[in-house]
């Protein structure tokens, strides 16, 4: 396990870190998926940055300064269903060898600030039922169900 010894730097993703965040996504998921986090990056980077955050967290240790540590996506967005608007957060990792020595908690953070500074009070997400990590490190951030329920149904071909 690598350990980290020191803060890590929140900061604004850049396009040279599209490589690394991949990398992460593909190695935590199983799934290379370079041309949809080139999207995301357009989408969430280069517009509308006052309502969309793509946020990575960058080592400053001296032995890995400067690699992507873990990253968090997320945009204010409401009126659906009623909803007034509200933060989202749809993307969320941190580098399996180094959980749980705060770098989630400082991506949490970190856009969490950057939804209250945009001046929303809720912030959501979605978990799957059995994601028991993300589960229980969103629920230690202090998010519980909210007044929303997912449906969903199957299409046939």
């Amino acid at each position: 396990m690598i350990d980290i010894n020191s803060t890590p730097s929140i900061r604004k993703v850049t396009e040279g870190d599209l490589a690394a965040i991949a990398a992460l996504d593909a190695r935590v998921t199983d799934r290379a998926k370079p041309d949809y986090w080139r999207d995301v990056f357009e989408r969430y980077a280069t517009r509308y940055t006052d309502r969309r955050f793509f946020l990575v967290a960058e080592s400053t240790d001296q032995a890995t300064d400067g690699a992507v540590l873990g990253y968090i996506v997320g945009e204010i967005r409401g009126w659906e269903f009623g909803s007034e608007p509200c933060g989202w957060i749809f993307a969320f990792s941190v580098e399996p060898d180094i959980r749980q020595q705060g770098i989630g908690e400082h991506l949490f953070q970190a856009i969490s600030a950057e939804f209250k500074a945009a001046g929303v009070t809720i912030m959501r997400t979605m978990v799957a039922r059995q994601n028991q990590l993300h589960m229980a490190f969103f629920r230690s951030e202090g998010m519980v169900a909210g007044p929303y329920i997912q449906l969903e149904k199957e299409l046939d071909d």
